[in-house]
């Protein structure tokens, strides 16, 4: 989208009076005169071309962020304008850890496990990723930490001379595969605590939820043994640092924290383990537990529509309905342009926002006394979920749902971006593997538009990108389009990629060989 800040058709906004959370009452000045069939087909031509610009963000200057748009970032900006290489780190197996006949819980495949990180070290594979699981370390009772499997993972791993990308994980992968059995829950006194009050999690408007991950609304709620879920992300980052800062540079190199389902900063939009939800649905709000109601009533009543704040939109379509005829995201009186949906809009985006700044903000503090120092220095990582569907479209309705206030007359992720400049933290990014052409017209999906909006916004809040894959490819078409997004003329902020992930596949001979000259490649000086 190189010529987005050219001419063209743009939204016009008047901001009329500060309201709650720093939400603004907007009034629409001129109705944007947007072709219908936008709807149908690809955006990305009239931005190149200058026909069509994305408006600057309303929530840069909101309240909300407790930041000015003009404040200097904080983040590390390296001597050389690119990164002469990119360390390849790879995931661990979603199966890494399962229990004994003790019901004890271990590692798996041991002595197999460290034959295959032998060789991926022989490969040139940088370091490996590792979730560490809240469910895990915290799983019986509040306060009562058990480090022992990651204190004997990350030994194996150090001995073995590979780095560490920690993934400190505040949600459930129980729903990660489509059978929905198994995997690391959260822990089991938060568990119980839901069995009783089911808004603690996330909910739809058909008052479905599950328990992946915490929803925002409990954030400030000392809901958790008398702590909030603030606090109780705090002390586990805390007990963390305590337990294994004697890592930090030398073996611990990134540290990315969890900001919901997946690890990422979004909503529970598109849930595809249980049902829900199948690609390419727009998915569907989720702000229906009682305690992001309550928020949505106090904000609606800030900008005297306490009206607003009753429910969300009752004309958004379902998890699996397509872009087209769903109102909410088309140009009428009750959709995403109007001033309803602007307002829900803001609000919707902007909690998650908030959300993603209170825990970062406090990440950054506990990790500042060992930033500066070459020795100790780590890096500290937020992802988000790469939304790629119903891109090419005018209101971006997937994202939306998602949480990201992303169309194509406002860009969502700059905000987002911002918020990050300010805690010095990198954006972890995913669809590196992927191109346009590869997938289905029907979809109207870019993963290549979203990279390039992502890198655009990484490069004017001066933000490192740390890359990885979506989907699991070890083709040479798809390895050489990892490298390629890797070694982008406009990556700068390019530190790592992370290859998800390691499972039998990998050794396979046939993969094996394109897998080996590809971390070769990546890990070579230009």
């Amino acid at each position: 989208m190189g010529t987005v800040e050219n001419g063209g058709v743009a939204c016009n906004y008047k901001l009329r009076r500060r309201s709650y959370y720093g939400i603004r009452e907007l009034g629409l000045l001129e109705k944007p005169k947007i072709p219908s069939n936008l709807r149908t087909v690809s955006m990305i031509s009239l931005l190149r071309n200058g026909l069509y610009t994305r408006r600057p963000s309303l929530a840069r200057n909101a309240c909300i962020l407790s930041m000015d748009a003009r404040e200097k970032s904080r983040s590390t900006i390296l001597e050389s304008s690119r990164h002469k290489r990119v360390p390849v780190y790879v995931m661990m197996p979603v199966d890494a850890f399962g229990f004994d006949t003790s019901g004890n819980l271990r590692i798996r495949k041991l002595k197999a496990l460290t034959i295959s990180l032998k060789a991926l070290k022989l490969a040139g594979v940088h370091g490996i990723g590792v979730e560490v699981w809240w469910g895990i370390v915290e799983r019986f009772s509040p306060f009562a930490y058990n480090w022992s499997l990651y204190e004997e993972l990350f030994q194996l791993i150090s001995q073995l001379g590979l780095k560490l990308h920690v993934d400190l994980s505040f949600h459930s992968n129980r729903h990660a595969s489509s059978s929905g059995s198994g995997g690391v829950s959260l822990p089991l006194w938060i568990l119980e605590i839901g069995e009783h009050n089911k808004d603690i999690y996330y909910r739809d408007q058909h008052g479905f939820s599950n328990d992946d991950y915490l929803t925002l609304g409990v954030d400030q709620l000392p809901l958790f043994s008398g702590r909030t879920a603030l606090q109780c992300y705090e002390d586990y980052l805390f007990s963390f640092v305590n337990k294994f800062e004697s890592l930090f540079g030398s073996v611990i190199e990134e540290i990315s924290v969890g900001l919901g389902p997946s690890g990422e900063l979004r909503y529970p939009a598109h849930p595809f383990g249980d049902g829900r939800w199948k690609f390419p649905g727009i998915g569907e709000f989720q702000c229906y537990d009682k305690y992001m109601m309550e928020d949505l009533r106090m904000a609606a009543s800030q900008v005297g529509k306490p009206q607003w704040g009753e429910k969300g939109p009752q004309n958004a379509g379902y998890y699996n309905s397509l872009p087209s005829g769903v109102p909410f995201f088309e140009e009428g009186e009750e959709g995403f342009l109007s001033d309803y949906g602007r307002f829900f809009l803001e609000w919707y985006s902007g909690r998650l926002i908030h959300h993603a700044d209170a825990i970062l903000a406090k990440a950054a503090n506990i990790l500042k006394k060992y930033q500066g120092n070459e020795g100790t220095t780590v890096i500290l990582v937020a992802k988000i979920g790469g939304i790629y569907w119903s891109y090419h479209t005018v209101s971006h309705p997937a994202e939306l749902t998602a949480g990201y206030y992303n169309t194509a007359c406002r860009d969502g992720y700059d905000p987002v971006a911002l918020m990050l400049s300010r805690h010095g933290a990198a954006l972890h990014i995913s669809c590196l593997e992927m191109e346009d052409s590869e997938t289905s017209p029907a979809s109207l999906c870019s993963p290549e538009g979203l990279l390039e909006q992502l890198r655009n916004v990484s490069k004017k809040r001066i933000i490192d990108l740390i890359g990885r894959n979506t989907n699991e490819r070890f083709d040479k078409d798809g390895l050489w389009q990892i490298y390629s997004n890797c070694y982008h003329p406009q990556a700068e902020g390019l530190r790592s990629f992370t290859f998800f992930r390691m499972n039998e596949k990998i050794f396979r001979v046939e993969n094996w060989k394109n897998f080996v000259p590809f971390v070769r490649k990546m890990s070579t000086d230009l």
